[in-house]
């Protein structure tokens, strides 16, 4: 009698081995003119089409999207443990929104979660006439039903972080879930706790300013954010705005810990190369501490003087042990121990590509680390393009999963190679005792050999629910 997901993140540790991913596939700036599409990936070894294909796949089927250039991106679904008290939801849509054109796209993974297929499909111009919102990104369901989307821009391409509510039976958009004029000036991710009547979000930049590239110019010009938001969870008023500085610039992904009842989590903060705790203080308010730094490395060959980290994902695992962070340009995955909230512990640390492989063009000048300069990372037989990116971990903790591409005109400026190539999926085995990570050289999907051409593979999904995509109460 019980509706999706798990009762609590414990719960959900002891649930089944994940056995298929979704994850979509993306076109546009690759020089290919076919629509994105959303792949379904066997990753079940006692499965008979795992690996079967010799081409280092085990893609089982692909959806294309009936539209061109839409930037599929993050995914999420109608329903989840936030919903587990409803015995009359069912996690069986996923909601696909296209972070470029706008259109958000409803799958039906129910009748066949081996077979995706379409289910609704929203226009843009409803997004635009009935929100006055565009470039839709993170999707949260809620225990209400409803389904929230965050946006990074205004149908213009300028920079609104607000967000978007769906009818969580229709898919019709409902309005916007923030009051009126209290969008934040830029958007990207979001994270609620409704036991502290909370929810945090993260800013990106101005989507007209970096749809097709970086410039560190529009970063001095102000196109970027620096902020978390805080807001009232049930006033939907923005409360504060956490200006974590230089040091923080472009805050993307942002994590609450699982347990309902804490009051703390993570962001990691890209540009910055730095995470922070954010946390509810004794007056009541919110706070943010630099807590991990990720200097930059002084180098040659490159396009600065100084190269970044880049972090551009982060998760915890169910545990709330474990934090592990992707450094897309530097190219390694990193495990810390995070017992201790304020001073998170190195436990793990893995090089799967990125910009300074030793037989690059690239070389160190100066590391504040003292690391070498990893060789290439090669799986299969397959030299591995672009850099770790986005994560996801297998309930158990034990697997974390890796694609390598970011967004497709940041594919196109930092790795061209992925463009010609296409982009990979790896696993790394998880030492959840003492923490550490070792490539499974024996796993690899290579998105390279697509019908259609080599393709970008961004964010995993499991149909059962995750560690990014389930909030509890």
């Amino acid at each position: 009698g019980c509706g999706p997901g798990y009762k609590s993140p414990l719960d959900a540790m002891k649930g089944p081995r994940e056995e298929i991913v979704y994850l979509p596939c993306i076109y546009r700036n690759t020089g290919i003119q076919k629509p994105d599409y959303l792949a379904t990936v066997d990753v079940d070894p006692k499965s008979p089409t795992y690996f079967s294909n010799p081409c280092f796949s085990s893609v089982i089927h692909r959806l294309p999207m009936p539209n061109l250039n839409d930037e599929l991106h993050h995914s999420g679904w109608n329903a989840c443990s936030s919903c587990f008290g409803d015995s009359s939801k069912k996690r069986n849509r996923l909601i696909l929104p296209s972070l470029i054109s706008s259109r958000i796209y409803v799958v039906d993974t129910g009748t066949d979660p081996h077979a995706p297929r379409i289910h609704k499909i929203v226009e843009p111009t409803d997004v635009f006439w009935k929100t006055g919102l565009a470039n839709p990104h993170t999707t949260h369901c809620l225990g209400s039903g409803q389904i929230m989307i965050s946006s990074m821009g205004d149908p213009s391409g300028n920079g609104k972080g607000g967000f978007i509510l769906l009818d969580g039976e229709t898919f019709e958009v409902v309005g916007n879930w923030e009051l009126p004029g209290e969008a934040a000036p830029f958007g990207y991710d979001f994270w609620y706790q409704p036991q502290h009547n909370v929810m945090m979000s993260t800013e990106w930049g101005t989507p007209k300013f970096l749809a097709d590239g970086f410039n560190p110019e529009h970063v001095k010009e102000g196109r970027y954010g620096s902020m978390v938001h805080v807001w009232d969870w049930t006033t939907h008023k923005r409360l504060q705005s956490l200006d974590l500085g230089e040091e923080g610039a472009i805050p993307l992904e942002i994590r609450f810990l699982h347990d309902p009842a804490s009051s703390e989590g993570y962001v990691g903060c890209a540009l910055g190369g730095n995470v922070f705790r954010f946390y509810r203080t004794t007056k009541g308010d919110w706070a943010a501490e630099k807590v991990i730094q990720v200097p930059n490395k002084k180098v040659e060959g490159w396009a600065l003087p100084e190269m970044p980290g880049l972090i551009t994902d982060i998760l915890i695992s169910l545990d709330d042990r474990f934090l592990y962070f992707s450094n897309w340009l530097h190219g390694d995955i990193r495990q810390y121990d995070i017992t201790d909230r304020r001073h998170p512990r190195l436990t793990g640390q893995v090089f799967l590509g990125g910009s300074i492989p030793s037989d690059g063009p690239v070389k160190v000048l100066e590391d504040p680390e003292n690391q070498t300069q990893p060789p290439p990372r090669v799986i299969k037989g397959k030299r591995i393009p672009g850099s770790p990116q986005m994560l996801q971990l297998s309930l158990d903790g034990k697997r974390l999963y890796v694609t390598t591409s970011l967004y497709s005109g940041w594919d196109k400026q930092f790795y061209p190679e992925m463009i010609k190539d296409g982009s990979v999926m790896m696993q790394i085995d998880v030492d959840t005792t003492s923490g550490g990570l070792k490539v499974n050289e024996n796993f690899l999907v290579d998105f390279g050999k697509e019908p259609h051409g080599p393709a970008l593979a961004h964010e995993l999904r499991y149909p059962g629910g995750d560690c990014t995509s389930d909030i509890w109460l």
